[in-house]
């Protein structure tokens, strides 16, 4: 009787996982094998079958860090020689491709104390591990901690680390799912700067993609079917989650998403496109991952968080599975950021031909979806549902991030675009919001190199197929300028320039960023969980005005995005005046900050002002 293969949250089941006499046990997915071994430069250990398509060893005489490989032979007699689907390192050796036995277990944690922190508290910071430092490592990371800790930011969130062939890539090229990034620091790099993360007081996230794989050493389907023709997707077949076959799929990405929680102490997973797994299943692979999590943290007692992005308006997604949802606990809200840009002046061409501006980012504060079920231009359909019963700490919203400055053609950032001034606004409505805020990496001090698409893939075939994506994407602009991605050039223009916080412009704008964030966790009123959201247009739909009310008072938070005054009428008498963005501390040109003694105000061009009241 063949064994069954079943995964136990506690431990890696895919894989090498090493046991405490350091003896290594491996299970491999591999319906399409007649036969598989694991080899190393001494020895082959001839795999034993399993049921469902699984191939097992146990016992196995490998030392941590010898590299292996994994020998397929077909039903029709091919042989093939394979990096392991579920290694935790990879090795690129003259072009050729092995896996290295790497035991998670082995590195001594110090964060016993750490207990995490809850979901409405993070204040989230996007970085790119290559780009947010000179030397590109996760050491390097490490020596910046401080500088986010007085930024204010509660968690970082790392974009993909999975390995990826090269050392320049965004990370959503990656092949490994498993196996962290070598030239980044590997997993041992990514131990230490979690754990570092923790002594800290942050949290980390880390970016996973399991919507689709990098093209370049790609040799998945030689073990089983990890894709279907059934759906296509951005990528081509789209990764099999409800076809034939599809349970070994299902669980090899759970248990990834088990290791980083487990054996990585990550905190929080956000999910690439989760739009883009196709699964028609009656249990959704989303709420599949949710239970096994639930699982875990019933082991580890810890919450561990499933952040989603999301291109549909739909709650189901992060409803819990009693309400007939998926049980993702936020997901990322583009709509936030698209109403945000159209009123700071963004022409509405493309995704943003569908957004009117100011009401609609009024309709975002006050419901999280623009579009909840009325007629989309660009999508030419009824697109949406109303985010009913979804608290706010549900979803995180930003002015800009890694999508949204790299699909750009030459990758600028909002500080290339657009005045001081409103760069400042555009903060305060992402800080000052109801929602969870997430920064990306340099917009806290007016960062202004780009950061543009990049790759560094070896087959030349592919190359030019990625620059042909690119000229193709932007057919319409001139593309005379556009980055090669596969320059390295392109690669370091995207690095942040840390010598800029000396220059007083940006050291102005890092201020502010300090004194938004300082506000939120300071205010009974913005860091609470019950108080109520209210956004209305004001000034002939120019600005908004956010109001914020509990029990204890209310706070307005007056926004004008014009090049003109605003009239505002204040509600009542006691009016306590908490930001001024036009002052010259922030690079304003004010030197008094607005006067409150009149009932009647001009909210000045471009700014955001900041009001509280004990009682109106």
């Amino acid at each position: 009787m063949r064994e069954k293969y079943l995964p136990d949250p506690k431990w890696r089941k895919l894989g090498l996982h090493f046991n405490t006499e350091g003896k290594a046990a491996y299970w491999l997915w591999a319906p399409n094998a007649a036969n598989a071994s694991l080899d190393t430069d001494r020895k082959s250990f001839r795999l034993k079958p399993a049921e469902n398509g699984y191939w097992y060893g146990r016992d196995l005489d490998i030392s941590a860090d010898e590299s292996y490989a994994i020998t397929l032979c077909l039903h029709d007699g091919t042989k093939l020689c394979r990096a392991d689907p579920a290694s935790l390192a990879i090795g690129y050796n003259c072009g050729a491709t092995h896996s290295i036995a790497l035991n998670p277990l082995s590195y001594t944690w110090n964060d016993e104390q750490w207990k995490g922190i809850p979901l409405e508290a993070f204040i989230i910071y996007e970085l790119h591990v290559g780009t947010f430092t000179t030397e590109g490592t996760f050491d390097a990371i490490l020596s910046k901690l401080d500088y986010l800790k007085d930024l204010g930011i509660t968690a970082i969130e790392l974009m993909p680390v999975a390995q990826f062939p090269g050392n320049r890539n965004w990370g959503y090229d990656g092949v490994y799912p498993f196996a962290v990034q070598d030239s980044y620091g590997g997993a041992r790099g990514l131990q230490r700067l979690v754990d570092g993360c923790h002594a800290k007081g942050l949290g980390v996230i880390l970016d996973v993609v399991y919507n689709h794989f990098g093209p370049e050493d790609n040799f998945f389907c030689d073990f089983g079917p990890y894709f279907t023709d059934a759906y296509q997707t951005p990528w081509g077949q789209a990764v099999n989650f409800d076809d034939r076959g599809a349970d070994g799929v299902r669980d090899f990405f759970i248990e990834n998403a088990l290791m980083w929680f487990r054996d990585f102490h990550i905190d929080g997973l956000r999910l690439d496109a989760v739009h883009a797994i196709k699964d028609f299943s009656a249990v959704h692979f989303l709420e599949a991952l949710r239970s096994s999590r639930d699982e875990l943290s019933a082991i580890t007692g810890k919450h561990h968080f499933l952040l989603v992005e999301l291109d549909l308006n739909d709650n189901r997604y992060i409803n819990p599975p009693v309400k007939g949802g998926y049980g993702m606990d936020a997901q990322w809200i583009d709509e936030f950021h698209h109403a945000l840009r159209v009123s700071a002046g963004q022409e509405r061409m493309g995704y943003y031909a569908d957004f009117s501006g100011v009401g609609d980012l009024a309709k975002a504060f006050n419901n999280a979806y623009v579009y909840d079920g009325q007629y989309s231009s660009v999508r030419r359909r009824r697109f949406g549902r109303p985010a009913t019963g979804n608290p706010a700490s549900q979803f995180i919203v930003f002015s800009q991030n890694h999508d949204q400055v790299g699909n750009r053609m030459k990758g600028e950032r909002s500080s290339q675009l657009l005045g001081a001034s409103l760069l400042r606004v555009m903060a305060g409505a992402v800080i000052l919001g109801p929602f969870l805020p997430l920064l990306f990496m340099g917009e806290e001090y007016a960062e202004d190199n780009p950061f543009p698409f990049f790759v560094s893939f070896r087959d030349a075939e592919l190359i030019e197929s990625v620059r042909k994506g690119r000229r193709s994407e932007f057919k319409d602009f001139d593309d005379t300028d556009m980055p090669d991605p596969q320059d390295p050039g392109t690669f370091y223009t995207a690095k942040l320039s840390w010598e800029k916080l000396r220059r007083p412009h940006h050291a102005k704008m890092l201020k502010y960023y300090q004194e938004l964030i300082r506000l939120r966790k300071a205010s009974p009123i913005l860091n609470s969980r019950i108080a109520t959201c209210c956004a209305i247009p004001i000034g002939e739909n120019q600005g908004i005005q956010l109001k914020r009310e509990t029990m204890k008072g209310s706070l307005f938070v007056l926004m004008n995005f014009s090049t003109a005054g605003i009239s505002v009428e204040l509600e009542g008498t006691g009016a306590n005046l908490l930001l001024d963005s036009t002052l010259a501390t922030w690079g304003g040109e004010s030197r008094q900050p607005l006067s409150l003694k009149s009932k009647n105000i001009v909210l000045p061009p471009e700014s955001i002002i900041v009001i509280a009241y004990e009682s109106i």
